[in-house]
């Protein structure tokens, strides 16, 4: 056996690779609201008045990044195993050309280690979910930049590409676009165009035995947020590629409440490549619910739908590539019927139309050009990136539109 071990070792062969995108825009980026309330005059009684404040608007210039490809720093390796296994390793960090601030100091990007062979391949560590890879595979725009749809934009904001805090997105889901702590296993490539992952993501939460011992305040009486599961199948072959994921992301929980919520994500996304054009095509539903452990008399809180479609085309023109996507989300708030306030009815909902253009210097340089504009209605409040509208929470403006463009190079190595 000592023997077999050391011949192993011997055999074995390693490789490392340095790899990265190095993307840089000049980005703009501008948020209307708009006043709706009438200007109404005093009345004899001395009632007060409104007078409509009109239009506001939030503009922003900045050199951007990822604008066309997220741009990443990382190292990856291989080790041959000998029989048809193998191990490795991928690291990969996020890196800002615009100030240079942000270099490997962290792998929040991917930080994997993985053991594959004939039977597929099992990854641990942080890691994309499966239900996000419908949204940027299915996108012409890949999710970057403000062509990004809004599918992506609502379920969470992208804070790696605009370079802002990020809000946790719908429903506070931190995992929407990756989870740590996971375990992913994913099918072998040799199944005739079938493939597939699940993932399993620790909460790593502390859990007290028995339960009455749970400390009760808010930062340590949560015993499942973080979790997540999920899993994505497709079928890939030729000019189609078809798939489907689900995902389940517990978002927070209070355990003397009897509260668990979750962000349950389902969507198909699939795309068609006619040569002299590729369509894309996706569905999106997520609801972000809360389960009681004992239903309340009162002060329950309603389920939150999230449903959502995008449409998108590539086309090839010479050494250039012309992208152009719409996309559409709406909220269902699942509230009580307000007689007297009929607008409270109306679901808030958006939709968005991108349009762009990449021209390849070579296979690893391209200049690009996106524009972008979101109408809002009934309240909604997704943008392009940038700023956020003014007052939109205090109820005197209400936001409208969110434009933006992006002019930049991305040099891959």
């Amino acid at each position: 056996m000592a023997a077999l071990a050391v011949a192993g070792v011997a055999s074995a062969q390693s490789s490392v690779t340095l790899f990265g995108v190095v993307d840089a825009s000049i980005s703009g980026y501008s948020s209307s609201s708009r006043d709706l309330k009438p200007t109404v005059l005093a009345n004899s009684f001395g009632a007060p008045l409104h007078t409509n404040q009109g239009s506001v608007k939030v503009s922003r210039k900045a050199l951007a990044n990822s604008g066309y490809n997220t741009r990443r720093l990382g190292f990856r390796g291989t080790e041959d195993l000998g029989g048809g296994l193998a191990a490795s390793f991928w690291l990969e960090a996020p890196v800002t050309a615009d100030d240079g601030s942000t270099g490997v100091a962290s792998f929040v990007r991917r930080s994997t280690v993985s053991l594959s062979g004939g039977f597929g391949e099992l990854r641990i560590g942080r890691d994309y979910t499966p239900t996000f890879w419908n949204d940027t595979v299915f996108d012409p725009f890949g999710t970057n930049g403000v062509g990004a749809n809004l599918i992506n934009t609502a379920n969470g904001f992208n804070a790696e590409t605009y370079g802002a805090k990020d809000t946790g997105g719908f429903g506070g889901n931190q995992n929407y676009f990756r989870a740590s702590n996971s375990i992913g296993y994913f099918l072998p490539p040799n199944l005739g165009g079938f493939y597939g992952q699940v993932m399993y993501a620790f909460h790593e939460n502390d859990k007290y035995s028995n339960g009455r011992f749970t400390p009760n305040d808010s930062s340590t009486s949560k015993s499942r947020a973080g979790r997540y599961i999920g899993g994505r199948f497709g079928y890939a072959n030729g000019p189609l590629d078809v798939a489907v994921s689900y995902g389940n992301s517990t978002v927070a929980d209070q355990y003397y409440a009897g509260t668990t919520d979750s962000v349950k994500t389902f969507n198909l996304g699939a795309s068609y490549d006619f040569g002299p054009v590729k369509l894309f095509g996706e569905l999106s539903r997520a609801k972000n619910s809360r389960d009681y452990e004992i239903t309340p008399l009162s002060g329950a809180r309603p389920d939150v739908d999230l449903n959502g479609y995008l449409l998108g085309v590539t086309v090839p023109v010479g050494a250039g590539l012309i992208r152009a996507s719409y996309s559409q989300v709406k909220y269902d708030r699942n509230l009580p019927f307000d007689f007297y306030n009929p607008a409270n009815n109306r679901d808030p909902k958006a939709n968005k139309l991108a349009l762009g253009y990449v021209h390849n210097l070579s296979k690893r340089t391209a200049l690009y050009a996106t524009i972008a504009r979101v109408s809002n209605k009934n309240g909604a409040a997704l943008t392009v990136g940038g700023p956020g509208f003014y007052k939109a929470s205090e109820g005197v403006f209400t936001p409208k539109t969110s434009t933006g463009y992006d002019f930049g190079i991305r040099h891959a190595f």
